[in-house]
């Protein structure tokens, strides 16, 4: 496409992108916006080197001009879109992208790969959270996806509300805090579990986690507390009727004195068995696979579009899709929230080619991220303003949006001014 453009002299037009969702997942009542953070970086450092441009060349992809073209790539437009860790509803523009078409039309897939992820996982993330209430969720997702989504998967939890994450590199690259338990492996290396238990409480300390339900849970429970005392920190449990075993858990330590010592249930949990173990005496939840493939979703379906363009006389036109079940609205958009006076969601608006009236009580979406190119306030994208963020997004949508019942998006999205 941008050999093409070059060649017919287009490729120098100005344009808009946007990206959004057409739907959200079935069922599902809002998503999040998550990786924005991880696309800023990824942007600042967007070229084609040496040995990138040598491939291409090679096997002849594209022409010599459009190897001097990317040889000298560096983004210089503007980018604006919703803060990390605000929710979003159908159509929302969560990214906007102004530039000439070949700037911006080579982002599409670093925009996609990143968003498509890391929103899945947020907004699956959100639901586990909520489902949660006031106990930590712990992401233990990284042996069940590729090692590089692992790192990005324990960064979008963190956004929506995980407490913290077994991914040190997660920890390392973008200071998501870490914690973990052992693995029955552990136990399985001793001979016998007293001995495992010893060797971990006397390198970890008291407060450690206890996996307790290797062979017997009762007689671990037992030997745990023996051997800990009432600093024992926890005891985890894998396996079996979890609400069940929780119970019985829970009047066994605190049979024994150790009222102080939490329970950790793992084992293929998501948002539909946390919110089933809500009476029962758990403390944490240790969440895996469910989370990092999205609990069902693994992608956010979102597309991104060229939705205005430069024509010959220098004006912006809106263009548009056609296609069946594929189209799209014409114009750049401009998104707010419409809220009522005590300040709870009622709409997503979104104006076309201007930004919609506000009624004195609705929240601007749209933020600038870069312009010409260059960061704008990066001290409003750090990984802990996008948590709090999310906390204060989600607070404000209707009760509706957190019931884990299949619905429709907790608010409608309404266009307002010129729609082609």
């Amino acid at each position: 496409m941008v050999e093409a453009a070059l060649r017919s002299g287009a490729a120098s037009r100005r344009c808009v992108f946007e990206v959004f969702a057409r739907r959200l997942p079935e069922g599902r009542r809002y998503g999040v916006v998550a990786g924005t953070g991880r696309l800023l970086d990824e942007l600042a450092a967007f070229r084609f080197g040496e040995a990138e441009l040598r491939r291409l060349r090679d096997s002849r992809v594209v022409d010599d001009a459009t190897l001097d073209f990317l040889a000298g790539f560096r983004f210089d437009g503007d980018v604006w879109g919703y803060a990390e860790g605000e929710c979003y509803f159908p159509g929302s523009p969560v990214l906007v992208v102004e530039s000439d078409f070949a700037h911006g039309v080579l982002l599409e897939t670093l925009v996609l790969s990143i968003l498509n992820h890391d929103s899945a996982v947020a907004s699956a993330a959100s639901r586990m959270t909520s489902a949660a209430g006031s106990r930590p969720c712990i992401e233990m997702g990284s042996r069940r996806t590729h090692e590089e989504a692992a790192v990005a998967a324990a960064r979008a939890a963190y956004v929506a509300g995980f407490a913290t994450t077994s991914n040190l590199e997660a920890g390392r690259r973008y200071g998501v805090p870490t914690a973990g338990t052992a693995a029955h492996a552990f136990t399985l290396l001793h001979d016998d579990e007293r001995e495992a238990f010893a060797a971990q409480i006397a390198t970890l300390g008291k407060g450690t986690t206890l996996l307790v339900d290797t062979y017997d849970v009762p007689t671990a429970v037992a030997t745990a507390v023996e051997l800990a005392g009432p600093e024992l920190g926890a005891v985890r449990l894998d396996s079996g009727d979890l609400l069940v075993q929780a119970r019985e858990v829970r009047d066994q330590l605190d049979r024994l004195g150790n009222t102080g010592t939490r329970i950790v249930v793992t084992s293929d949990l998501d948002e539909y068995a946390i919110a089933g173990l809500a009476a029962g005496p758990v403390d944490l939840y240790g969440v895996g696979t469910s989370l990092v493939t999205g609990s069902g979703a693994p992608t956010a379906g979102m597309v991104y579009k060229l939705v205005a363009r430069e024509d010959e006389s220098g004006t912006m036109v809106g263009v548009a899709k056609r296609s069946k079940d594929k189209a799209t609205v014409a114009g750049r958009k401009f998104a707010l929230r419409r809220r009522s006076a005590d300040g709870v969601a009622e709409a997503e608006v979104l104006g076309i080619g201007e930004p919609p009236s506000d009624d004195g009580d609705d929240r601007d979406l749209l933020v600038p991220f870069l312009r010409s190119g260059e960061p704008v306030d990066p001290g409003r994208h750090t990984l802990e303003a996008a948590r709090a963020r999310h906390t204060a997004s989600r607070a404000e949508l209707p009760a509706a949006a957190l019931r884990l019942q299949r619905g429709e998006p907790a608010i409608p999205t309404e266009y307002v001014g010129a729609r082609a």
